[in-house]
């Protein structure tokens, strides 16, 4: 249990200041934390460079171990990372308008013309799968950033969106395990939606408890054995259901990870 640093997306808690945000993360007993640099968040692209060295330093003093931001890839977000001692900014490859090799490639070219901050300030990028309009599944990610330096250019990898590309930790995690920088843990199941009149189709992802979902958090943590990982596990804090409250299902499902890792 103690290789694992065991964090947790700030995301449902965005707007609150550093102190107040790391006594809470502290309380609900995760020691990192990836942080939202969004235009919704206390700390936004715009104001990063001002305002995220205090507030990563406000969750140090809590014992909160900022692993990520969640963000832009502008200089400023790199700056301000090096600055305040983040290591790594998540992103998804999102999908444009175009056909699927066309995104791709306008992707693959955003992120050649980053290659020259992540060594000059010293931070990585991490792309996540993600199911929708954005690269799906870890081989995509993987072909992605094929040929972009491995120990600048790194993979989350996704629980949830792995199970939803129809995918296997068995499968999927080794493949990604020479770029691997952080686990992102939930689950997810199906529900299904209105009928629309189509033939088939009405369901939609729903986000759910550890014991509820399709993901085999068990089979995960095996292949994590497997490969020797010692890196971040971040819960992400994503439940579709908005009528639980996230702290109490989050201590949930950290207990259930730490129990069978």
């Amino acid at each position: 249990m103690t290789r694992y640093l065991w964090s947790v997306f700030t995301k449902p808690w965005a707007g609150l200041p550093g102190d107040e945000l790391g006594r809470l993360v502290a309380g609900l007993g995760f020691t990192g934390a990836e942080v939202p640099v969004r235009d919704n968040a206390y700390v936004t692209p715009v104001t990063a460079e001002a305002k995220l060295p205090k507030f990563v330093a406000q969750l140090r003093a809590e014992g909160i171990e900022p692993i990520s931001i969640a963000s832009e890839l502008s200089e400023s977000a790199f700056s301000a990372c090096a600055e305040a001692g983040v290591p790594l900014i998540r992103i998804m490859a999102s999908l444009g308008d175009e056909r699927y090799a066309a995104s791709v490639r306008l992707m693959r070219e955003q992120l050649e013309a980053v290659a020259g901050f992540t060594e000059q300030y010293g931070v990585q990028v991490g792309v996540q799968q993600h199911h929708g309009r954005f690269v799906a599944s870890s081989l995509g990610v993987v072909q992605l950033l094929d040929g972009l330096p491995r120990e600048r250019f790194r993979v989350i990898w996704d629980a949830a969106h792995d199970i939803l590309a129809g995918d296997d930790p068995a499968v999927t995690l080794p493949l990604v395990a020479d770029r691997l920088a952080m686990i992102n843990l939930k689950n997810v199941t199906y529900r299904p939606t209105e009928a629309t009149g189509d033939v088939g189709g009405a369901w939609r992802p729903w986000f759910v408890q550890a014991t509820e979902g399709l993901a085999n958090w068990s089979a995960i943590f095996r292949q994590l054995a497997a490969l020797n990982y010692e890196g971040p596990i971040c819960l992400t804090g994503q439940y579709s259901d908005p009528s639980i409250p996230v702290e109490g299902r989050l201590q949930e499902d950290l207990r259930a990870a730490q129990s069978i890792c």
